[in-house]
Order: structure tokens, then sequence, then C-alpha cells
């Protein structure tokens, strides 16, 4: 069993990165390997709505990270995406990312997914929401904690004193291995839910 943890922020010591390797410990602690990859200061395009990707299966633009990291998600058991919040909102260039990655290609349905935020002082919920939408959308299943997953802190020292953010962070971890470890038993015995055409409607015609 494997998650596939992204990085959203520009830094690679900060805030996020300190929530993340917290998330990860709890997690290989439950015996389900991790990998952390740096998405947020990567130079990536955002989506042009080409759509090359349906005849593909994979994005057009093959210059950056995306369609790597879609095969790694796709082969893994879970995903957890953590950004800092810019203007009450995910960071521009790993919203680019986040676009492309889940157009392109990316199988999540039946999957454990989770979100984390981290914050000076506002703006965590409207981000934290906007995350999760991608995972609704992909058929994922969201690991729930207490609270919403939000850090507070300008810097990873800052935030070591946010007791109730870390708190959530590990608690969703802790709740994502389990979410990961009982789809892996119900897949075995439960067969997945019949899949009917799905319609698209437009409202102007």
């Amino acid at each position: 069993m494997k998650v596939i943890a992204f990085n959203g922020s520009p830094h690679d010591d900060g805030v996020i990165q300190n929530a993340l390797e917290l998330m990860c410990a709890e997690l290989e602690h439950e015996g389900i390997k991790t990998e952390i990859i740096q998405a947020g200061r990567e130079n990536i395009r955002g989506c042009v709505d080409c759509r090359k990707c349906r005849e593909l299966g994979k994005c057009v633009f093959n210059d950056d990270l995306v369609n790597s990291a879609a095969e790694k998600v796709n082969a893994a058991d879970g995903i957890i995406i953590g950004s800092p919040v810019y203007y009450g909102s995910i960071a521009g260039n790993f919203k680019c990312f986040l676009d492309r990655l889940f157009f392109s290609g990316l199988r999540l349905e039946y999957k454990a997914a989770c979100a984390i935020v981290s914050c000076r002082r506002s703006g965590g919920i409207n981000a934290f929401h906007q995350m999760n939408n991608y995972f609704n959308l992909a058929g994922a299943f969201i690991a729930p904690s207490v609270y919403w997953g939000i850090v507070h802190g300008s810097n990873r020292e800052e935030s070591l004193e946010d007791a109730e953010g870390i708190y959530v962070a590990k608690r969703s971890a802790r709740n994502m291995a389990w979410l990961i470890k009982s789809l892996a038993l119900a897949k075995k015995e439960i067969p997945l839910p019949a899949v009917d055409t799905r319609p698209w409607t437009n409202f102007i015609r």
C-alpha cells in the first residue's frame, strides 16, 4: 500500500512540508509507504482546454511532472495534496498542476484522499474546500478528521505551536490509513457499484 503526497508550496522546508512529513510518518507507522513530491516550485503551465488528454489518456504537455505524477497516483492507494493559502485560495502554480493532473487521466475512484492547507491567519477553509472539490469530482473517498485540515504559521517553527492544527493533520493521516485498509478489504468482498452511461446536460443549447 502506498500514498503519494504533493507539496504545493514553493518552499520545501515550510509549513506544508512539515505537515506532510508528519502525516506521512503516521501512515508509515500504519505500514503504508509514502512519497512526497515537490510540485509547488515547478514551472507548470495551466490547462488550455485542448482536450487532447481524452484521446491520449494523458496531458498533451509532456515537459513537466504532471504525467509522471499521474502514473504514480494511479499506481498508489491514496493521495494527499497540501497547499499554502494565497489570497484565500490554492497557490496559483499548484492549482495549474492540480487542474491538469485531475483532468488528464487520473484514476482516483474508490481511493483515499486527504487535503491540508497552511495559512498565517485566515482563508484556510476556502482553500481546503477548493482542494476537496478535486477529490469529489474524481470519485475519491475523503479521509475525515475532527476539524478542517488547516495548520497555522508563517514558517515551520511557528506551525509547531499550532497544537490543534498538528493534531488534525495527524488524525487525518491515521483515518486515511484505516480507510485505505478498509477499502482494500471491501474491494475483495464487495463488488464495486455499477457504472451507467453518464448523461451530459448543457444549460444553454
